[in-house]
């Protein structure tokens, strides 16, 4: 008998436990029974009078009535043609193309079981073209096959379940029979001979989920629902064994949730209470503004965490454009009231120097320490980036490690070993998602004596990951819903461009109307243009090579900015002032850039996606961006953010060659059809799916929840996050509760457990 700690070598033998090891890294029974089915064939059942869809996939069983070799037309080879007698009146045309290699088994008279596509070549009438089959023994014959004949999937069945004694076929007339993910090397029916192997040597299992909560949400014991979801009878096995299995993958992550929580709570972080005579008091009785009472209200949420010694862990989200900056100078400036520094980490040195420039503006005087005219309460603001200038480098560095500098701006310099800060108290993460975890646990190391410093992330549009560790619980959250005074609206339209070329030269006519006006515009491209086959997001752009099948797997030619900036210049925009910026030019070149177009001197910025955050230009006000269906929701409305800054109406042009009633177009008008920043990350996440929650990937393509979704099945998470935290409460290592911990383990291993310690 086996548990569900017991290797599938000695379950299974060396061979297919290796198999399953190279195949799904699989080495334990649990490992096995938690790869559940994708869904279910309704295998065995004869066919009713009522006729089935075109394209559904039907397994009929019947007796041969007729088989007739028939030579091709067009091609060498045979067809054969078989009319299988199912009992429902009409017989079922089927055919074979290799008809010279399967007429030896499907021959008139005997009975088979086929499965296939149904096909309709005329109404009414439908056939079956080259199904699986499966020859099957008289009904007054032994259920039981000593040889397999057939072909397909169903032969494959039948091979994975033949025992020492041959092949029960009453195993073909469940009502449900399941579909596993697979690989070309370990096929479904290998699995499924495997669980079904696994399953017969499994004792009853200790049910780690204690009676009464099972009883109180009406819960399968785990034994039973680990059986009918590889081996159900009816629908309603499958639904109670999804129901408790995914009560179980929700449990497990809030059981990792409320551990990682209580250590958190464990951290010390030094307190940073707000003082009433500080920087932070000087700086907002000098705002020319009103704050919304949205920036007010989070300004306090975030006040008081800093004040306590366990470390603050926020996500501060907001549109686009809403004040998240303001928001985030305020607590930088409580802590440096309290003697701290602050990192303020941004993913590109564009965004660092623009927020070096808006923060040193908005200061003024307070942030002049050591300069003649400084305030009272003055502090340093400093910038550090990889392309600074040696000696500049050199007095940003000798600044942060002085504590001269009570904020220091930087990118993925800041990360590095060679900077040191005096006291690092805080670190604040600009748009987080363009950041890996590592990264920031790097900087968030940098704080001395076993000190955690306090934790401000700050996004527009989370990703999937975010809203789903928002989701689970273990973010606090403050949101800003307001737009600050004076923000114009936003129109989005997408522009077909292979069904209305014409619009195209349209978008740059209305540009040309808005520089006459007296405003900006941007042109956004995905590529830089180099043939490097890259563009500044990381897909594949490069053109199509020469060739068939090169050609096939190619993706689409898209623009590069290079070329735009070239062919703009010299036709639909000539004679404006047009600029460009990518993430290739030199560091002073893109400052100089930057500043021409925010002093206005440059009408029209040709640029890649360098300007996807930060950049706060209000006089632009149109934005074009090219080959759109090559960003992710998230960037294209972090682009779009760019405009609709001041007072005037803005307008963002979605341009795409994308094919009408696609997934790309879809995707593009949805974004046309709202600028709400969560809606559209919801739609990411709908369309990718949560990814790997617990783990690095944000892709989607490794998920540590098989079951469980983020977005359908919030009741079932809240449920399990009120236990565990129960749970977790009165046992804080899980000493008393060993099957809980094993579940625990089983849904994350120690490098994830590791990498949530971080994140």
């Amino acid at each position: 008998m086996a548990t569900l700690g017991d290797r599938l070598d000695h379950l299974l033998g060396a061979k297919a436990a290796d198999s399953l090891a190279d195949a799904f890294d699989m080495r334990t029974a649990e490992d096995l029974l938690r790869h559940y089915p994708l869904r279910y064939a309704t295998q065995g059942q004869p066919l009713t009078e009522e006729e089935p869809e075109d394209g559904a996939h039907v397994t009929v069983i019947g007796r041969i009535t007729k088989a007739d070799l028939r030579p091709m037309r067009n091609r060498r080879g045979s067809l054969l043609k078989v009319a299988l007698d199912t009992g429902s009146g009409r017989p079922v045309d089927v055919t074979f193309f290799n008809g010279d290699k399967v007429k030896y088994a499907v021959k008139q008279g005997v009975r088979a079981m086929m499965s296939g596509t149904v096909n309709y070549w005329r109404p009414g009438q439908w056939s079956l073209n080259h199904p699986g089959y499966l020859i099957l023994p008289e009904e007054d014959e032994p259920a039981t096959l000593t040889t397999v004949r057939g072909a397909g999937d169903l032969a494959g069945l039948a091979r994975s379940a033949q025992g020492a004694e041959g092949v029960d076929t009453a195993f073909f007339e469940r009502e449900f029979v399941p579909v596993y993910p697979a690989t070309a090397k370990v096929q479904s029916w290998d699995l499924l001979a495997c669980v079904r192997q696994v399953l017969e040597q499994l004792d009853p299992l200790d049910d780690p989920l204690p009676e009464p909560v099972r009883a109180e949400r009406g819960l399968l014991e785990i034994t039973e629902a680990l059986r009918l979801i590889h081996l159900p009878e009816h629908r309603t096995d499958i639904d109670r064994a999804r129901d408790r299995l995914r009560f179980d993958e929700a449990l497990a992550l809030q059981l990792v949730l409320a551990e990682r929580r209580h250590e958190v709570e464990g951290r010390t972080a030094h307190p940073c209470p707000p003082r009433p005579d500080g920087i932070a008091a000087a700086f907002a009785a000098k705002l020319p503004f009103e704050l919304t009472a949205g920036q007010r209200q989070v300004i306090d949420e975030i006040s008081a965490d800093l004040g306590r010694e366990r470390p603050t862990h926020r996500l501060l989200q907001g549109e686009v454009g809403s004040g998240k900056t303001i928001v985030a100078l305020h607590a930088m400036l409580q802590v440096v009231d309290a003697g701290r520094q602050c990192a303020l980490l941004a993913p590109t040195e564009v965004l660092a120097a623009q927020h070096h420039r808006s923060l040193r503006a908005m200061l003024g005087e307070l942030a002049a320490a050591g300069e003649l005219g400084a305030a009272e309460h003055a502090t340093r603001v400093v910038l550090l980036t990889g392309s600074m200038p040696a000696a500049a480098r050199k007095a940003a560095l000798l600044a942060a490690v002085t504590g001269e500098a009570g904020i220091v701006i930087g990118t993925h310099a800041l990360i590095q070993d060679a900077v040191e800060f005096f006291d690092l108290g805080m670190v604040v993460v600009d748009e987080q998602h363009r950041f890996g975890v590592e990264q920031r646990d790097a900087l968030r190391a940098k704080a001395k004596g076993g000190i955690s410093p306090h934790l401000l992330v700050m996004t527009a549009t989370p990703i999937p990951r975010t809203i789903a560790m928002t989701t689970l619980g273990d973010l606090e959250t403050s949101t800003l819903t307001e737009l600050p005074r004076g923000r114009s609206p936003i129109a989005s339209r997408v522009v077909p461009r292979r069904q209305h070329p014409g619009w195209v030269d349209r978008a740059w006519e209305r540009i040309t109307e808005e520089v006459r006006a007296g405003r900006q515009a941007y042109v956004v491209c995905s590529r830089i243009g180099d043939d490097d086959g890259r563009d500044e997001g990381g897909k594949n752009s490069a053109k199509p090579k020469k060739g068939k099948k090169a050609a096939e797997k190619e993706p689409p030619n898209t623009q590069a900015v290079l070329d735009v900036y070239e062919e703009l210049r010299a036709g639909a925009l000539a004679g404006l002032r047009v600029g460009l910026l990518h993430g290739r030019l030199p560091a002073d070149e893109k400052d100089e850039v930057m500043r021409a177009f925010n002093a206005g001197s440059v009408d029209v910025l040709v640029c890649t996606t360098v300007v996807e955050v930060g950049v706060d230009v209000p006089n632009a006000t149109v934005m074009v961006i090219l080959d759109a269906d090559r960003f992710g929701v998230s960037q294209l409305h972090q682009l779009r953010g760019r405009i609709g800054r001041g007072a005037h109406a803005s307008l963002c042009l979605l341009v795409t060659d994308a094919a009408p009633g696609g997934t790309a177009m879809a995707r593009l008008a949805a974004v046309a059809a709202t600028t709400d920043g969560f809606e559209l990350a919801v739609l990411d996440l709908k369309q990718r799916r949560e990814g790997d929650v617990l783990g690095s990937a944000q892709s989607g393509t490794a998920r540590s929840l098989r079951l469980l979704s983020l977005l359908d099945d919030l009741e079932t998470i809240s449920a399990a996050k009120d236990f565990a935290r129960t749970v977790v409460e009165a046992d804080p290592g899980l000493d008393a509760h060993p099957g809980l911990a094993a579940m625990m383990r089983a849904a994350v291993d120690g490098e994830r457990l590791e990498y949530l310690a971080k994140s």
